[in-house]
């Protein structure tokens, strides 16, 4: 296949993509998988994961919906999660500020009470010391002594702490650990905590958890220990456990109450959102409900408007907007209708005094011969502007019939190849006085589609006809191709062009590009108009290109079955001899035309096939500089060859292409001019 009918798929540049530079491929297999599937947002090389995936992703995709097409859904979600986060930083603070207060008010009332202890025991001491005579000996009875000291103390805390002595420096010098209330001193008592004491005098304190030699269950406590002496003189450590089971419950009933009122406020809050959401967002459903009914036509819909609030104002508006919009459009609607009317009963009215008018000036154009040179001219230029204003009538009740939307397609399999050769040879005596050939290519194979044999000649007719009186003496070329489900015909000259933004403005009624510029062929302005609606009538494309100096090219594209949707053109808009592509050919570039979407088509054996792009992977998507249709309906033809009712002016200006001698007579000419 030649490269100008293989254009590279869109997005894609034909080489396999490079491995970065510098980047480091893990070794490992979890590695390589994780590297190349996860963290690069894909899982090509996993189909397990890919099923994975697509099974996490399915039950999501309503909630994602909904998440994106609900706005109350979004406010309420947003309340409730800012004010989770406003309760939880709350909680947090409030939790700090009660365990802080409970903790600091136990801690200064177990100092109070520890050192009141420690008083106690060096009293006790001081007492044996006294009662064992100066010599101060009392080793028989200080084991004993200490057991009774940690009774004695423990005695007086009625369960709301615990005593235990430990031999100082870790020698216990015949003495064991004493404790009260199944304590288990070495385990209850921290480490840092002995060596602290042992290093000084002062008292010391450290959390601690109570373990119990009984099996009770250990709970979390407040320890506080300090270094005194026996009777003996020798040093011990005397410790006092208060347990924190009161503040721990204390805090945890803190907690349970703040999340209990924490949940309320969180609930009554998206309770709230919700009601005031609900009642901004459901008069603003209802103006959109309404708003799709008045663009659907409906126009006597309006809003409930109750009370006297902002919303209320917003329905008041919106309803008054609404019923001064369903009264600009009736009488648009009247002032058309009015339009059409006129137009349709000033060009039938004319026609009774044209016909006249047209009998005696044909009687006078027959007798030219007998007059001197000046009257035999004016009988031959009020012949030719009859012809004209016929051609003018026959067109403006065209161009009512499709404002009506009364124009109908009387459908039927045709061969585009006889249509383009009759149009051809009508304009050959045009061509002649323009010295210009006309060329036809790809018309070796046949071009059949369902069409309106009548409304496609009239197209082709225009495009010819305008691209020979524009054409400056260069040739013209039509190009006929098939491709898929689309038929096409380019009609392309090479004369003065169009301007940037005349490709669209060339249809318009009317208008010329130079007005200053004669209609040579007499045409009356509306023949690119009509060309287009009958394009539209089929569901098909009449588009333009040109450049400035250049040339131009019209393209008609036609579905080959009526009502089915056009995907593409096999012909493209822009032809491969343009400015640009012999620019980018030159350049080693694509050409312009290689990235349109058209239709797939078998090779053709024309001389000059058209450029057509075989994508059988990717289904073709619509033209994008296609124009829209009217609505037009499209009717098969009737049985017997009867004419609808609605198409007397065609048929009209059809006996009047007969008297003036066939399709190519001077009206014909006239009705093909370009409007510019």
């Amino acid at each position: 296949m030649s490269g100008d009918s293989a254009a590279s798929s869109p997005g894609r540049t034909g080489a396999r993509a490079e491995r970065p530079v510098g980047r480091k491929t893990s070794g490992s297999r979890w590695g390589r998988f994780f590297e190349g599937g996860l963290l690069q947002g894909g899982v090509q090389g996993s189909p397990v994961l890919r099923l994975f995936m697509r099974w996490v992703r399915r039950p999501l995709l309503p909630v994602m919906r909904l998440w994106r097409r609900n706005i109350q859904l979004k406010v309420v979600a947003t309340t409730l999660l800012m004010s989770l986060g406003v309760v939880l930083l709350l909680g947090f603070v409030v939790i700090g500020q009660v365990r802080n207060g409970l903790l600091d008010a136990k801690v200064k009332a177990s100092q109070s009470q520890a050192a009141g202890g420690f008083s106690v025991a060096k009293q006790e001491a001081d007492a044996a010391v006294s009662a064992g005579g100066e010599d101060g000996r009392a080793n028989q009875n200080v084991s004993q002594w200490m057991g009774d000291l940690v009774e004695s103390l423990s005695s007086g805390g009625q369960g709301a702490f615990d005593v235990v002595t430990l031999p100082a420096g870790g020698d216990s010098g015949g003495r064991g650990p004493r404790a009260s209330g199944y304590v288990f001193p070495p385990a209850s008592v921290p480490q840092d905590l002995r060596d602290r004491v042992d290093s000084s005098l002062l008292p010391a304190q450290s959390y601690t958890r109570i373990v119990y030699t009984n099996g009770q269950e250990s709970q979390p406590a407040l320890i506080i220990g300090k270094q005194v002496n026996d009777p003996n003189n020798e040093p011990y450590q005397l410790y006092y456990l208060f347990p924190l089971t009161q503040e721990e419950k204390s805090l945890s009933l803190v907690k349970g109450t703040l999340a209990t009122a924490g949940l309320f406020v969180v609930v009554l809050l998206g309770a709230i959102a919700w009601l005031v959401v609900r009642q901004v967002v459901t008069p603003v459903r209802m103006a959109a409900g309404i708003a799709e009914r008045l663009s659907a036509g409906r126009l006597q819909e309006r809003m409930k408007v109750t009370g006297e609030d902002d919303i209320a104002r917003l329905g008041e508006a919106f309803n008054k907007m609404a019923q001064n919009l369903q009264l600009k459009i009736q009488q648009l609607e009247d002032l058309s209708r009015m339009q059409r009317r006129f137009v349709s009963d000033v060009s039938h009215e004319l026609r009774t005094p044209l016909t006249t008018v047209r009998m005696a000036a044909d009687v006078i154009h027959d007798a030219r011969e007998d007059f001197d040179p000046v009257t035999a001219r004016s009988a031959e230029l009020l012949a030719d502007q009859l012809d004209r204003f016929e051609s003018l009538l026959a067109d403006l009740l065209e161009i009512s019939r499709f404002d009506a939307g009364a124009a109908a397609l009387e459908a039927e399999p045709i061969d585009l190849r006889v249509v383009v050769q009759r149009v051809v040879s009508g304009a050959a005596p045009l061509a002649e006085r323009k010295s210009t050939r006309i060329r036809l290519v790809g018309d070796q194979q046949p071009v059949v589609a369902e069409a309106d044999a009548r409304r496609v000649e009239r197209v082709l007719r225009n495009l010819v006809v305008n691209a020979v009186e524009h054409s400056e003496g260069k040739d013209v070329v039509v190009k006929l191709a098939s491709a898929g489900g689309a038929v096409a015909v380019a009609v392309r000259d090479y004369g003065v062009g169009l301007k940037p933004g005349e490709a669209t403005r060339v249809f318009s009624r009317f208008w010329r590009a130079d007005p200053a510029r004669a209609r040579t062929t007499g045409g009356t302005g509306l023949g690119l108009s009509i060309a287009l609606e009958d394009a539209r009538l089929h569901g098909g494309w009449l588009q333009a290109w040109g450049e400035p100096g250049g040339g131009s090219q019209f393209r008609l594209t036609l579905p080959r079955t009526a009502d089915e949707p056009l995907r593409g053109s096999p012909i493209p808009l822009e032809p491969k001899d343009s400015r640009r592509n012999r620019g980018l050919n030159d350049a080693g570039l694509p050409r312009a035309g290689d990235g349109e979407k058209r239709a797939t088509v078998p090779v053709q054996t024309s001389s000059e096939p058209a450029p057509l792009t075989p994508r059988a992977s990717a289904a073709p998507t619509a033209d994008p500089t296609a124009l829209p249709g009217n609505g037009a309906r499209v009717v098969p033809r009737p049985t017997g060859g009867a004419r609808p009712a609605d198409d007397t002016g065609a048929a009209d200006a059809q006996s009047s292409d007969a008297r003036n001698g066939g399709p190519e007579g001077r009206n014909k000419q006239g009705e093909a001019s370009r409007g510019r």
